[in-house]
């Protein structure tokens, strides 16, 4: 008969003897508050970062009003341009279209420029120009 304190196959000890997990339950509970405070401490907002979202918060609402009222903006400028270049010089209806298209084209640089899609005018991204600073 097989001795139950002699190793089996496996190099395991007899039944009576139960793996012991590499990490007590203490030892992780440490770790965890560790890293949350650690985590806590590089945020931005700390560990409270919406606070200043309300529940039925408008912030959507208002972005998406000053974007479209950026777009209409532009539409609305580029027909006026039109109407007054038509009456002025009698070419109408051409001075409208015109006007509108790039009306159209303005109002959506403007939408992009406003979420952060495109650059503003004159701002250059860092090291497009080999390192030379206009010298």
């Amino acid at each position: 008969m097989a001795r139950s304190d002699r190793p089996d196959e496996t190099g395991k000890t007899g039944p009576g003897e139960t793996e012991r997990p590499e990490f007590r339950d203490d030892d992780l509970e440490r770790r965890r508050r560790a890293l949350e405070a650690s985590l806590a401490a590089r945020a931005p907002g700390g560990r409270d970062g919406d606070e200043g979202a309300k529940p039925g918060g408008t912030t959507g609402y208002g972005q998406a009003l000053k974007l479209s009222s950026e777009f209409i903006a532009g539409v609305a400028v580029g027909a006026g341009l039109g109407w007054v270049v038509d009456r002025l010089a009698g070419s109408s209806p051409w001075g409208l279209i015109v006007f509108l298209l790039l009306g159209f084209g303005a109002g959506v640089l403007n939408v992009m420029r406003s979420a952060g899609l495109v650059a503003e005018p004159g701002l250059r991204k860092p090291g497009r120009d080999g390192g030379r600073n206009g010298n």
